[in-house]
């Protein structure tokens, strides 16, 4: 849990300090061919088979440590956003069920689609569309980062999104897809702005996004939270942007993107005089500094895909999955 007001970077810190320096000579086992690997280089990702291990590799450390609500487990295949959502759904498991997971239920991931973009320097990366066995017929999006060719592929991002909404890539004749600069210019919105412009369009809202579930609707539910009576709730909202909470774009074959980030958002409830919050749930509670008296402040990590199209346009904001990473109880 972070109890500061500053960007959390799990496990690594910044990207930069990871990167390699030196040109290695590699030998690609997809191809046959050996190729120069260095900061220069644009060179694919990673190979398909590798993506599948990976994915192969996450699930695996997933269900164990979903089984034992033990974050160790999966502490080196998480990294980023997922991170911090995953180790507090485990902490607060682990809490409440010193035992394991009573309701334990693998996750079970197929039909995996990889689209791994070509780009050169680190951090590398690719995106695995796949089914599961929950969330009904949702498209499981997993983003997958390393910042060295030693380095385990870590999932960073993980949204839901319906399958009709899964964009069409730009790719190569190889199959290779393309990474969108962060600072991108062609874009309705560059990928980098997109976690501030998404925390100011939730307190002012503005016409940069598209209405949908995770925009103007979103907006609504929180305004009418606010005016329960006997109860103030209260809405910080921030942008996520530096290291491992570093936005990630795909161009899709209309020339747009497909963007990953990350955003944090902060819940006050305030009790009027004389009453007191509602008491909130086992999971919150175990999550919670201090003594809840008055007032309750959850601390949330949100991670979003949207697509983002070329030249002016509106930003459409296809999936979202938050989770609460702490909270202090006053």
């Amino acid at each position: 849990m972070s109890r500061d007001r500053g960007p959390r970077r799990p496990r690594r810190l910044d990207r930069s300090a990871l990167t390699a320096v030196s040109l290695t000579v590699l030998s690609l086992s997809a191809s046959g061919c050996v190729v120069v690997h260095g900061e220069r280089e644009v060179l694919p990702a990673t190979t398909r088979a590798e993506a599948a291990k990976a994915l192969e590799q996450f699930t695996d450390a997933y269900n164990k440590a979903d089984k034992a609500y033990d974050g160790s487990l999966d502490a080196g295949f998480t990294t980023g956003a997922l991170a911090a959502i995953d180790s507090a759904r485990l902490k607060a498991g682990r809490a409440n069920n010193p035992d394991g997971n009573p309701a334990h239920s693998p996750l079970e991931l197929t039909d995996a689609k990889f689209t791994i973009p070509k780009k050169a320097g680190w951090p590398r990366w690719f995106v695995a569309d796949t089914r599961a066995n929950k969330g009904g017929d949702a498209r499981w999006l997993l983003v997958f980062t390393r910042d060295g060719l030693e380095d385990t592929w870590e999932a960073a991002y993980l949204t839901l999104v319906a399958p009709g909404d899964v964009p069409e890539f730009k790719t190569d004749k190889d199959g290779w897809a393309e990474a969108v600069p962060a600072n991108s210019t062609d874009l309705a919105a560059a990928p980098t702005d997109l976690s501030e412009d998404y925390t100011t369009y939730l307190k002012d809202g503005g016409k940069t996004f598209a209405d949908g579930p995770h925009t103007d609707a979103w907006r609504e539910l929180r305004k009418k939270r606010s005016t329960r009576p006997g109860l103030v709730t209260q809405y910080i909202d921030e942008p996520l942007t530096d290291g491992d909470y570093a936005p990630l774009a795909l161009r899709t074959k209309d020339g747009g993107a497909m963007v990953f980030f990350t955003t944090r958002h902060f819940e006050k409830q305030t009790a009027a005089q004389g009453t007191s919050v509602p008491t909130p749930n086992k999971d919150v509670l175990a999550l919670t500094d201090g003594e809840i008296k008055q007032s309750l402040t959850m601390e949330f990590v949100s991670n979003e895909v949207a697509l983002d199209p070329a030249g002016p346009g509106q930003v459409s904001v296809l999936g979202r999955i938050q989770g609460m990473t702490s909270a202090k109880g006053e």
